[in-house]
């Protein structure tokens, strides 16, 4: 299995909506193949970040949920919501 972590830093006026727009993309990805869990954190230090680790079955099934339509639709419009892109890496999970 895949653990994917993605810090995203809202616009200080749109932290809300990036909220709601992540939760609606976590609700798509919990009805894709291969996904695993998802768990939202929020920055104790920064009000605009927002950093979400999900873990998936596998890598390749991680890139077909990117290439996804499920995916797109999901995570329309996000452009507009961040101060700076969003950074995302994947780790192997250790049991």
């Amino acid at each position: 299995m895949i653990a994917v972590l993605t810090h995203h830093w809202a616009l200080p006026h749109k932290v809300e909506e990036a909220r709601k727009l992540l939760d609606g993309n976590g609700a798509a990805q919990s009805r894709f193949d291969g996904f695993v869990s998802r768990q939202t954190l929020l920055s104790q230090g920064d009000a605009t970040q927002i950093t979400t680790l999900v873990v998936w079955e596998s890598n390749a099934i991680y890139d077909a949920w990117r290439a996804s339509p499920e995916r797109a639709a999901a995570m329309a419009g996000a452009e507009a919501l961040w101060s700076k892109p969003p950074v995302s890496e994947r780790f192997v999970t250790v049991d």
